[in-house]
């Protein structure tokens, strides 16, 4: 529960308001005038002296950014495979992860989560090894993490059989968690995973309710090597025929899709999680079905992938190049309006993972950037989210709640270079 916080003449949605927020969530939204006469009517009750008052003046307030999909550990493999194709880049990264151990995942997840707080993440959807030292890694900091239990056995039975059991361990730990963490199964894919584990998960999350995870259609090879194993299926049909898909279902990439996959997402209700800066920094492809997804009924949402495919976390980033991307490869501005692309970072990713974030509204969770809106990026009368996509960089953010907590303010972080130091070492060694 966080501590009582009144953020004061802060602009929202274009109005200069107060922000109260108290054991965690927005509790009012408020002219400064009314504000007051409602603090008046809580005292004594809450004391004057128990709310910290912070002045916003020159900022503005937006909801945190929900990363859909990333890897948080692989912050400390950036750039150590570049200029290489899907194919030949993944196999290197599986033969690196064999050195992988807990305290890199714990220190890799904790430099992630200092990338993340700076440029606006305030909950990420994680995938890898060591789930509960990257839960550990994402509390400390104060950073909302979805853990997954993560599925890829190759094909092989005992390390089918090993996943499992690992899989409904943290499963029924999960019960118990009372922090903000959320639990979900994560399949890494249909080319990697045998068809024994894909339906295991697919009903093992449906008869627990749970989210199931996956890479989908991510490179034009995944497809034609699918559709060759599975009589002409593509992943999305194949997956369907195994009734994986629903709209508890997180699909990373969703990028080689046939007309056919797009309505069977949009029928499932599919979360489709775009990631522009791996799929382009890979070659993998760039033409994400934005327009057709969304008619189609699929919710979607933005992700940037781990560091050592997209290079970084910053949502900013991610908004401004899938946005762009996608109006150049349609030869239509008018492409995946700004509205909607800001949707795809907060509150879509809110709806799949069925939390109480993702928009400032009284009762939501108070996860909230503050903005410095005094620089030349905001200097044009400009709307505030034309000139925060297009113009600004990430640095424009200042402070960071989450959960009611201050996790950046002013730009520091608790605790930034000694995270930075160990994670110095653990590189070190892991290079030797």
């Amino acid at each position: 529960m966080g501590s009582s916080i009144l953020l004061k003449d802060i602009t929202v949605e274009g109005r200069t308001s107060d922000i109260l927020i108290r054991g965690g969530l927005i509790e009012k939204i408020l002219p400064h005038k009314n504000m007051l006469d409602y603090l008046q009517k809580l005292s004594p009750a809450i004391p004057q002296k128990d709310i910290r008052n912070v002045d916003c003046t020159g900022r503005t307030a937006m909801p945190g950014f929900i990363n859909m999909h990333t890897h948080a550990a692989m912050s400390m493999m950036r750039g150590m495979q570049e200029d290489m194709v899907f194919n030949d880049w993944i196999k290197s990264i599986w033969e690196a992860e064999k050195n992988v151990d807990e305290d890199y995942v714990y220190w890799g997840t904790q430099v992630a989560a200092l990338e993340m707080i700076r440029t606006g993440t305030t909950t990420f959807n994680d995938m890898y090894w060591f789930p509960r030292k990257a839960m550990k890694a994402a509390e400390s900091m104060g950073i909302r993490p979805v853990i997954s239990s993560v599925i890829l056995d190759g094909g092989d039975r005992k390390t089918a059989a090993r996943q499992k059991l690992q899989c409904e361990r943290l499963y029924r730990s999960s019960l118990q968690w009372k922090g903000d963490a959320v639990f979900v199964v994560g399949v890494h894919a249909v080319y990697s995973v045998s068809e024994e584990m894909l339906l295991w998960a697919s009903e093992f999350t449906k008869e627990n309710g749970l989210l199931l995870q996956v890479h989908l259609s991510e490179t034009l090879k995944e497809v034609n090597d699918c559709k060759a194993a599975h009589g002409g299926l593509t992943p999305v049909q194949y997956l369907d025929r195994l009734g994986a898909l629903s709209e508890r279902t997180i699909a990373a990439h969703s990028l080689w899709l046939s007309p056919s996959d797009v309505s069977i997402l949009g029928e499932r209700k599919v979360n489709c999680v775009h990631c522009i800066g791996s799929n382009t920094k890979l070659s993998a492809g760039y033409k994400f079905l934005f327009n057709e997804l969304r008619d189609a009924g699929a919710n979607i949402c933005l992700g940037t992938d781990g560091c050592a495919s997209a290079g970084n976390l910053d949502m900013m980033e991610a908004m401004k190049t899938s946005a762009i991307v996608q109006k150049a490869w349609r030869g239509d501005p008018m492409s995946w309006p700004l509205k909607e692309l800001i949707d795809c970072a907060t509150v879509n990713g809110a709806k799949a993972l069925r939390l109480n974030t993702g928009s400032l509204e009284e009762g939501k969770a108070a996860d909230i950037l503050i903005i410095n809106t005094d620089s030349p990026f905001f200097l044009s009368p400009a709307p505030f989210l034309t000139n925060l996509v297009y113009s600004a960089h990430s640095d424009c953010i200042e402070s960071v709640i989450i959960g009611g907590k201050f996790v950046m303010k002013d730009r520091k972080i608790r605790s930034e270079k000694k995270v930075i130091e160990h994670a110095r070492s653990i590189i070190k060694r892991y290079m030797n």
